[in-house]
């Protein structure tokens, strides 16, 4: 089932999340959801934050942009052809290398798109979605996206990045996002 997106402005999405447990109610058909949802409303990543769950629990699969590449693009990425996984109770153990800029977007954060810098690598523990512990390293575009997901879990967006002049000048489209004044083609939803 495809699920609503909650906007910018909404508590939860500045809440730090819980840690669940593998007897966490219909967990299997929430992660279901969350994929469903993601690719949906055309995104790399999405987290449960962004669904209106305060829990630890996010998906991404960063084969979606290694698609949509040029092709003049491909093999600058050392993480081609991309990553599919489910993060629950994540926990970063360390991030490596020079930061490096990449323009983001949020599907809680609709038709803003910013230069956001952040660390080549990130090693991360976690447990997948059969509660099977895990730390691994990432690098390239599916350390990014673990990254910006990791943030929404921690009550971090990537505006929160910005320098402050710039999202100074953000603030009457992010005020829009929060009122629900603006078209998206998937499903949104404007909680406080």
């Amino acid at each position: 089932m495809i699920l609503p997106i909650v906007a910018y402005g909404a508590a939860v999405l500045r809440k730090k999340a819980k840690e669940i447990t593998a007897e966490y109610p219909a967990l299997d058909k929430l992660i279901a959801d969350m994929w469903e949802t993601m690719y949906a409303s055309s995104g790399v990543g999405l987290a449960a934050p962004q669904i209106n769950r305060d829990i630890r629990v996010f998906v991404m699969d960063s084969a979606q942009i290694f698609e949509h590449m040029e092709d003049d693009e491909h093999g600058k990425y050392p993480d081609e052809p991309g990553v599919k996984r489910v993060f629950i109770n994540a926990h970063i153990e360390e991030t490596k290398g020079d930061e490096w800029v990449y323009n983001e977007g949020c599907l809680s954060i609709p038709k803003i798109r910013e230069d956001i810098y952040r660390p080549q690598g990130v090693t991360i523990s976690f447990v997948d979605e059969n509660f099977k512990q895990h730390t691994e390293t990432f690098n390239g575009i599916s350390a990014r996206i673990i990254l910006h997901e990791y943030d929404h879990i921690e009550g971090k967006l990537f505006i929160d990045y910005m320098k402050p002049l710039r999202k100074k000048l953000l603030q009457g489209k992010l005020n829009d996002i929060s009122k629900g004044k603006i078209k998206v083609d998937y499903k949104m939803t404007f909680v406080k």
